[in-house]
């Protein structure tokens, strides 16, 4: 392991440093929602923000977690940008018991779904369903954005399937309750009433399926919004809420005592003891973590900063090296790791293997370990930093596809929890070996030095731009050396962008982008929230090629 004094330790140190820095400042811009004016707008009516109302729910002295904190990052420049998608969604705890918050941020576009806001609270609900984990809704917001509403209204995975899940979680018995606390319009008006309670706020919390302007062009009615929709209409004429409040705080009081009087329910059984922090120093992940991501390094070495006493136990250490897999407890949970070896190591047949690579004795071995997982009850873990599964004439006649077919059935079928993360590259077919967002894990987050893309900058600029290149020569274009080496940088450039974790984050291919050093913290809530939910079905992987 390199040494604290080690120039490369302190190279690397420094850059991942300067990495989460630059995240801290973004999270702060994303903080801000739709600005200063906008939420002076919002206190003028006496409502708190979003973020208040999330602080002022969850309990003070425990984690939490931020899913999609960037997502619409960088999108909908147009339309003046949509940060956090316009909703904002938090795992914490609410008197004690885990919960996930869903809060609309009114300074928002006045909280109007976006694409990405029906994408974002999908996934709030995907997680609540896996999990059975309560869902609480703090509901303020204007409805669809109706010039993009082509693109968020009709299809399986729009707005509506939001109210499908309401009814879905409702007969799986998951505990849903929604707070009105501002416009609450058209479509949007059944998320709350099909939650198991609706509560809502005088003055300022309003729910119709037609506000009053439309009523009037549509009926010829006269009438004002708070006689047509509001608090005391709808608790005491027409039923649709539960009970009133005069303010936000009375309303998320109301929601504690709530959580606070719920049963509790049966576990899965995944194994805890009482938590020990790692013995060797979590800090120096920063300076292990190459600057550049082609860079070999030991994950060992970072298994031992993340797992408790830093204490591993390897499977099969020394055959298919190229994959570290073991047990170990994070937090007092025990897991399995399933993790890229990110240095070259030597096989039992003494050939060489190039660290982030899956050869076929890694796949397979992983394979094995993920099963035996499934068998004693044990959340996968898998850290990723992989560029693929290895190529040529020599792994194609040993069957690497084959064998990584064997891996990929393996990861798809497991009924444990998986959570992923990303400390360096996931590039093509390894991400999906090494449970990418396709494979659905309960958590999937990258670290400020996560790539992810279908192969590496370098590879995939030099590919396009030989594409490029021969489609402008058959036009009959001349192309000169120093034209070739400008239109490379513009490929290269697009493509790294593209790469980058803030733009996986912001179309929500990973949950977040975190702090190497709350990757415990987030393993451990994120094991805590699955163990809500029994395992029901057995694992069987099917047809496998042998």
């Amino acid at each position: 392991m390199a040494k604290k004094t080690d120039m490369e330790f302190n190279a690397n140190e420094d850059y991942n440093k300067t990495l989460l820095s630059q995240l801290k400042h973004r999270l702060e811009k994303v903080y801000d929602g739709g600005g200063k004016k906008n939420a002076a707008r919002q206190k003028e009516k006496n409502k708190m923000l979003a973020r208040e109302r999330i602080t002022y729910l969850l309990d003070k002295d425990k984690p939490q977690i931020e899913v999609g904190a960037f997502a619409a990052d960088g999108m909908y420049a147009e339309e003046g940008g949509c940060p956090s998608a316009g909703v904002i969604i938090v795992i914490g705890y609410v008197s004690g018991r885990q919960c996930i918050v869903v809060a609309n941020d009114a300074t928002v576009k006045a909280g109007a779904w976006f694409p990405m806001t029906a994408k974002k609270n999908l996934r709030a609900q995907e997680i609540a369903m896996e999990n059975r984990l309560p869902i609480i809704y703090l509901v303020d917001s204007a409805g669809v954005f109706l010039p993009m509403q082509d693109e968020i209204f009709p299809d399986k995975e729009h707005f509506g399937r939001i109210f499908r899940n309401n009814a879905v979680m409702s007969s799986m018995g998951i505990i849903q309750i929604a707070a009105i606390m501002g416009s609450c319009v058209a479509g949007g008006a059944y998320l709350p009433i099909m939650s198991d309670e609706a509560l809502i706020v005088e003055k300022t919390g309003s729910v119709f399926l037609a506000g009053s302007y439309l009523v009037k062009s549509a009926i010829g009615e006269d009438i004002d919004n708070e006689t047509l929709g509001g608090a005391t209409t709808h608790s005491e004429i027409s039923g649709v809420t539960d009970n009133k409040f005069p303010d936000d705080a009375s309303c998320l009081d109301y929601i504690k005592r709530l959580i606070n009087k719920t049963g509790h329910f049966d576990t899965a059984g995944f194994d805890r003891t009482d938590p020990k922090p790692p013995a060797k120093n979590e800090k120096e992940i920063y300076g292990l973590i190459p600057s550049d991501a082609s860079k070999q390094y030991d994950m060992h070495e970072v298994i031992y900063r993340l797992v408790d006493n830093s204490e591993f136990d390897e499977y099969k250490e020394k055959y298919g090296q190229s994959i570290i897999c073991g047990t170990a407890r994070i937090d007092g949970w025990a897991v399995g790791l399933v993790a890229n070896q990110r240095k070259v190591v030597k096989s039992k047949k003494g050939e060489m293997q190039f660290g982030g690579v899956i050869y076929s004795d890694s796949a397979d071995k992983a394979t094995r370990f993920i099963m035996n997982c499934n068998q004693r009850k044990l959340p996968i873990v898998f850290l990723q930093d992989v560029t693929g599964f290895m190529v040529g004439s020599r792994s194609e006649h040993g069957g690497i596809i084959k064998d990584g077919a064997k891996m990929v059935n393996a990861v798809a079928n497991s009924v444990v929890p998986k959570f992923t993360v990303i400390v360096g590259n996931s590039y093509g077919a390894g991400n999906y070996a090494m449970c990418g967002k396709a494979y659905d894990p309960r958590l999937i987050v990258g670290w400020p030095s996560a790539q992810i893309a279908v192969m590496g900058g370098s590879q995939a600029a030099k590919t396009l731009l030989q594409i490029q290149v021969s489609s402008l020569k058959a036009q009959g274009k001349e192309i000169s050396k120093e034209d070739e080496q400008e239109l490379l940088n513009k490929i290269t450039q697009r493509y790294n962008s593209q790469t980058s974790p803030y733009y996986a984050a912001a179309r929500l291919w990973i949950d977040a982008i975190i702090d190497p050093l709350e990757t415990r913290k987030v393993i451990s809530m994120g094991i805590e929230m699955a163990n809500h939910a029994p395992i029901t079905r057995q694992f069987s992987t099917g047809v496998i090629q042998t």
